[in-house]
């Protein structure tokens, strides 16, 4: 487990682009890719934390295995990411893991299974809940009879957003009034008093609270005492569900905020071809410093324990291959 980006330069040598493209031929511009032989990677929103991994991503795959061309797909977020591998408009996703483990079972919010398999845990999602400083509200539960954005309709966010606020003993519609905005919406409804709070998971620190941090200020409220009422409303998804802290120097005024955690996969479907899961896979070991957005004072997975472990999600067999190819 990686806490910062300078500290993942440390024992990560310049890696030459043969090792990369290891079982991939120049040939094979096409192989695992849509049509146009792009390999699509569904993302997020611009704004995000995944939209910022994927152009990463997209760009390492660029120059260091030139038979592919990456291209992130702007969406909603984690639900509509698992959406679009399932339907065959993505070969790569980022999600959540509690989103793919729902996915995998076909639990809430999906009405099937979606076989999904993993190239590896890439990076901790911090759910953050925002008020205006000068609100007064200081816990979830004084949001009662306020307006609260959860989140894009189709994120990971949303989806927990509305089982968060019943573990505090709020009903979303009836003791809390819930909109789902996007997030460069969501933080000018917050910044005019449209909304009261608004929820989003991702990477810390996030563009949209950075850009709210002076005018008009905001507090995070702290989530991680809702952990046992959160878990005692899920099921198996919620195993990956862990108390986590913000990092005091994430934004101004959040010293050291108790929260909730959930680990992000970068998900594949079972069919992409094994050389390109590999491929994918070696840039997530080799390149791992070049993979995590500058700004980012969060955890990371980017080295070989914690890439592994994906739960209930399997590693895909070229990813495995990869993984014992690189590490033994």
């Amino acid at each position: 487990m990686i806490r910062r980006r300078p500290l993942l330069r440390f024992g990560l040598a310049a890696v030459s682009t043969g090792g990369l493209l290891s079982g991939l031929t120049a040939d094979e511009p096409h192989l695992g890719t849509d049509r146009a032989g792009v390999l699509r990677i569904a993302s997020g929103e611009p704004s995000g934390f995944y939209a910022a991994f994927s152009r990463l991503l997209a760009a390492e795959c660029a120059e260091a295995v030139p038979p592919m061309i990456c291209r992130p797909v702007f969406t909603e977020a984690s639900v509509a990411n698992v959406g679009l591998l399932g339907t065959g408009r993505a070969e790569l996703a980022i999600a959540l893991a509690h989103t793919a483990a729902a996915a995998m079972a076909g639990n809430a919010p999906f009405h099937g299974r979606t076989p999904l398999r993993a190239l590896g845990r890439v990076y901790e999602n911090y759910l953050q809940l925002a008020v205006r400083a000068d609100s007064g509200i200081r816990s979830l539960p004084e949001l009662a009879g306020r307006t609260v954005s959860l989140g894009a309709p189709e994120s990971g966010g949303a989806a927990l957003g509305g089982q968060l606020l019943r573990a505090a003993g709020l009903t979303p519609g009836k003791d809390v009034r819930v909109v789902h905005l996007l997030m460069p919406e969501a933080a000018r409804a917050l910044r005019s008093g449209t909304i009261d709070g608004l929820l989003v998971a991702g990477g810390v620190p996030l563009p949209l609270l950075s850009g709210l941090d002076t005018r008009p200020g905001f507090r995070l409220l702290p989530l991680a005492d809702l952990l046992p009422g959160l878990r005692a409303l899920g099921g198996p998804d919620d195993d990956w569900l862990e108390e986590v802290t913000v990092p005091s120097d994430a934004y101004q005024g959040t010293a050291g905020v108790a929260t909730i955690g959930v680990a992000n996969l970068l998900l594949c479907r079972p069919d992409l071809p094994d050389a390109v899961a590999a491929a994918v896979t070696r840039l997530l070991v080799l390149r791992a410093d070049r993979l995590v957005p500058e700004e980012s004072v969060g955890t990371q997975f980017l080295d070989a324990p914690s890439l592994i472990a994906t739960g209930a999600v399997p590693l895909h067999p070229g990813a495995v291959a990869a993984y014992r190819e690189v590490h033994g």
